[in-house]
């Protein structure tokens, strides 16, 4: 009786189990399970607009409402054309003129993030989250500060709280930098681009030119080094540079902007050779920082690194024990299912009773450029640096049957990384039609430990680009450990 007084007095000392500050990927997942473990748990997020800034959000966060699955409306939109093109020689005829209606895909795209962020609203309100609207930041160890939208502060006391505020598009440093536009504006442009630049190597840029140049724009392609993608397998980032090029995207590598300004014909862009292009849209796609200028972390103690993400352990603490975080405010892998990996470990870890690490090996992703790249595991150059015993290189570049028909001269390419000595599939990745939703699979067999034999006993689905992963039977290369210096 008198432990259970105990409790119950320790636990009136707060408002709230559970404080979390954003309603994103990673936010919502952790106040669920939160919640479903028993906690009593209240979230707080911005208000919804599809343009992020200081004092606008949503909750869905950054993927449901100006990331992910808005981009990948976008992939599908822009996939067409090649599909129209593709279609005439498998004996569809139409006129030479098809008409894209811009604006019905864009109001389409905004039904659905809208219709999402009920949906997500919903789920914490079925969960019994209390959901507050208005900008957090933290004044304690145990205390949040809401300035609501009409400006007025409400302050609540946590056991725990957990920063979930994900990140922001960065804007580089030149003169005319305000012409350009982030992903965030990309998304709702009024209009299609007539001739769009892009500065930026990753993800985002490569899908943006991907996106624009099948909805009919002219794209030129801006970035630091040799290839696009940097982090990703040397080769697949070479077949990826090939295809954004055969599909028409004027590509610029070692080259960056130096200067944009405002003309009569449209927006001057001065590179850092000299080079100058007229273009009426200027993507700046260089990358994310951290959402927590305005948290208010250096005055109760959170420790953040020099671009300003949160530092965390191996449970996503802080270095304020009763402050947590996860997702892209910690920078360490900013993935959406990772985020709800971080969340789901987090609850488990406090509420649940079972301390849990998230775990950041064999995790798959994918490029939605056209056609889309997928990996899972080390890339060749990884599998080198870590190597203790010789690496096999499967390698199969083959043209798809429907290309075989539709006379398109682009190429899938596979690959596989095998550790030779306990011959356990290291590395996989794609370059190709529904390379995503095959790497997936090939995920799972990750997770399960697959050796190349396994992969080799396995029968394929046949006709399908994905059993060429399980008939790669000759190795392209074999690197020693020697050789690797």
């Amino acid at each position: 009786m008198a432990r259970k007084m105990l409790r119950e007095e320790e636990e009136q000392q707060y408002d709230f189990d559970l404080f979390v500050i954003g309603a994103g990927s990673g936010g919502v997942r952790a106040s669920r399970t939160s919640a479903g473990l028993g906690a009593k748990v209240a979230i707080c997020e911005l208000p919804f607009h599809p343009i992020s800034s200081d004092t606008i959000g949503g909750v869905g966060g950054t993927c449901v409402i100006r990331g992910c699955v808005p981009k990948k409306i976008l992939v599908y939109g822009a996939s067409f054309r090649g599909e129209f093109e593709d279609a005439r020689n498998f004996g569809w005829e139409f006129d030479e003129n098809i008409n894209f209606n811009w604006k019905k895909l864009l109001e389409n795209k905004t039904n659905e993030i809208n219709r999402l962020n009920g949906v997500y609203k919903r789920l914490l309100s079925n969960s019994g989250v209390t959901m507050l609207e208005g900008e957090g930041k933290v004044v304690g160890p145990h205390q949040v500060e809401l300035t609501e939208t009409e400006g007025s502060i409400r302050k609540y006391t946590a056991k725990h709280i957990l920063i979930a505020t994900g990140s922001r598009a960065q804007r580089v440093r030149i003169p005319g930098q305000e012409l350009a536009i982030t992903s965030d504006e990309a998304l709702s442009l009024e209009e299609v681009p007539k001739h769009a630049v892009i500065l930026g190597g990753g993800y985002i840029a490569v899908e943006f030119a991907s996106i624009w140049r099948g909805m009919g724009s002219t794209v030129d392609l801006f970035y630091r080094r040799e290839l696009p993608l940097r982090g990703f397998d040397d080769e697949m980032r070479t077949v990826v540079a090939k295809n954004l090029e055969g599909r028409g995207i004027n590509l610029h590598p070692n080259t960056t902007l130096s200067e944009l300004s405002k003309t009569n014909e449209g927006i001057k862009v001065v590179t850092d050779k000299g080079n100058e292009i007229i273009a009426d849209v200027v993507l700046f796609a260089t990358g994310r920082t951290p959402n927590t200028k305005r948290l208010n972390l250096e005055a109760v103690g959170v420790e953040t690194d020099k671009t300003g993400a949160i530092k965390v352990d191996e449970y996503s603490t802080t270095s304020v024990p009763s402050i947590w975080a996860v997702g892209d405010v910690t920078n360490r892998m900013n993935l959406t299912p990772v985020a709800l990996m971080e969340g789901t470990c987090f609850s488990k870890t406090v509420f649940g009773g079972e301390p849990t690490k998230p775990d950041y090996k064999d995790i798959p992703c994918a490029v939605f450029c056209i056609p889309p790249l997928s990996v899972v595991g080390l890339s060749e150059q990884q599998a080198l640096e870590q190597a203790k015993s010789d690496i096999l290189v499967y390698t199969s570049s083959f043209t798809p049957m429907k290309n075989t028909i539709s006379g398109r001269q682009e190429k899938t390419v596979m690959k596989l990384i095998v550790d030779s000595a306990s011959d356990r599939v290291i590395g996989a990745s794609m370059c190709g039609p529904d390379a995503p939703e095959i790497m997936q699979g090939i995920a799972v067999a990750f997770k399960c430990g697959a050796t190349k034999k396994q992969f080799d006993s396995t029968v394929g689905i046949h006709p399908s680009a994905a059993e060429e992963f399980v008939t790669m039977r000759t190795v392209t290369r074999r690197i020693t450990v020697e050789s690797k210096i």
